[in-house]
This record gives C-alpha cells, sequence and structure tokens, in this order.
C-alpha cells in the first residue's frame, strides 16, 4: 500500500519549496466566517491562492489590523487582500464588499445554489483552478476558522473532507487542525513538536473501522476496532516524531496546536 506524508509546515515560517519527505506541496488558503487564528499570517504566507468565503472576507478586514496593532489599518487590509470572495454573499457587510471592489477583488456570488456549503464552493473552485497553481506540486488546502462557532457548520466543514477525499485539506482553529485520512494509504506523520501536540485523536467519523494499527502514540492501537457507541481515540498523547496509521476505514486525525508560553 502506498505511503501518504503528512506535516504541518504551514505552521513554521516559509523555507525553500521542500515538502514532506520530498513531495512539495502548493498551499491555498480559504477563510471561514470565524475567528481568524493567531498564525493567519503566517498561513497567507505560504499560499498561493487565498480565497474568503463570503464573511470570511469581514474577518480578514476587521481582524488582521488587529494583529498588527502598530501598524495602519489601512495599510495592513492592503496587503493582505484576498483573490477572491465566493459564496452566497449572506454574511459579507456592503462596506467590506465595496472596499475589497475597489481594489479588483474577485467577487463570485453564488446565491444561486443553497446545496453546498461556503466551503465546499471555495474548495471546488480552487480544484478547479489548479492548473493555475504550480502543477508540479500536490495541492494542499488550509481552513481558517473551520472549527468553533455552530456545530452544524464545523460539521459541515468535516463532511468537505469526505466530499473532497482526494485532495489535501487541513481544518484550523486557534487550538487545533483536523484533516483526513484516507483508508487507500497507510499513512505517516511527522509531528512538529515546536508548534503542535502532544494531544491528539483518530475519530472514525464517516464509517466504523474494524482494525486500526498505529505506532508513536501513548496509546497505541493494535488492529483495533472503532466506531462511535464504542471505543474512539481521543486524548491520546503524540510520543514520537513520527506516527504511523493504518486502518480499513477513513479516519479523520486531530491534534492540539500549541499556545506560546501556555502550559501543556
Amino acid at each position: 500500500m502506498e505511503v501518504m506524508t503528512h506535516a504541518s509546515t504551514f505552521l513554521l515560517p516559509p523555507s525553500p519549496p521542500s515538502g514532506s519527505n520530498g513531495h512539495p506541496l502548493t498551499y491555498a488558503l480559504v477563510v471561514l466566517n470565524q475567528r481568524l487564528p493567531r498564525f493567519a499570517p503566517l498561513l497567507w504566507s505560504h499560499a498561493r491562492l487565498r480565497v474568503c468565503a463570503d464573511g470570511g472576507a469581514n474577518r480578514i478586514y476587521d481582524e488582521m489590523p488587529r494583529l498588527f496593532p502598530d501598524q495602519d489599518p489601512l495599510d495592513v487590509r492592503n496587503r493582505y487582500k484576498p483573490d477572491v470572495i465566493k459564496g452566497d454573499m449572506d454574511s459579507i457587510r456592503d462596506d467590506v464588499k465595496e472596499f475589497y471592489s475597489n481594489l479588483e477583488v474577485k467577487i463570485v456570488d453564488e446565491a444561486d445554489d443553497q446545496d453546498t456549503t461556503d466551503l465546499h464552493k471555495c474548495v471546488a473552485f480552487i480544484c478547479d483552478n489548479r492548473p493555475t497553481l504550480d502543477k508540479s506540486n500536490q495541492l494542499c488546502i488550509l481552513v481558517a476558522g473551520a472549527l468553533g462557532g455552530r456545530f452544524d457548520h464545523e460539521v459541515g466543514n468535516i463532511n468537505v473532507l469526505y466530499r473532497f477525499s482526494n485532495t489535501r485539506i487541513v481544518l484550523l482553529s486557534d487550538d487545533c487542525l483536523i484533516y483526513l485520512l484516507p483508508r487507500t494509504h497507510s499513512h505517516e506523520i511527522f509531528v512538529l513538536k515546536s508548534v503542535e501536540g502532544p494531544h491528539c485523536g483518530l475519530i472514525p467519523a464517516g464509517a466504523p473501522s474494524a482494525s486500526t494499527t498505529t505506532t508513536g502514540l501513548k496509546w497505541n492501537l493494535d488492529d483495533t476496532a472503532m466506531s462511535f457507541g464504542g471505543l474512539i481515540s481521543t486524548s491520546n498523547i503524540a510520543l514520537e516524531e513520527k506516527i504511523t496509521v493504518l486502518s480499513d476505514s477513513d479516519l479523520l486525525w486531530t491534534i492540539s496546536i500549541r499556545h506560546p508560553n501556555k502550559k501543556i
């Protein structure tokens, strides 16, 4: 079985392109309508394409200047200008829409599509525009503001991971990240202990797992069955720098993101 490698290098300052284990990644960023994580400028610096999902534009407009309190807010807003604003346009404020329109940001109104979420629309747009990105690299979509707020929104965001299971997508909040481990691969997760962990979990959200085996965790799974209503691996601890996962079911991997000066 082919091995799929993972590393949260987007939580580190950009460096010369080198992806995990020699597989470079091209990042795109989607900003949702939840509080920006404190490391939003870092995600922005990694991304080749930046898309605001509807009210996510309000968050960039309002909150990005707060992350640079010593700088002029207008300068910050001009510097952190999205490439595209996309969604059903029921959340973006008129003043924000006008501001970015004057900066010639592309605004795509899809109010006629009420069967998909704004995140789904943005991911589909990025995948459709993949040829304009670096085709020699694998695409990875970072989603800021994907967790927190209404639970149904969170579930909708997690569902997008399954709808686009062939695309690397990482859901991010200030406290943790989540991504899908497809059952079609075995997985090697390289934990960057300076910025993430140790708390982690493996969740069989799509379907029960009859067999999951791991290494590198405090409480490893050994051909273990997992399901809702039964055992699931929550509040686990990443002990090693490399975690391996092999499962007969798609699993969600989640790991905490470290806060500076915060005790674990």
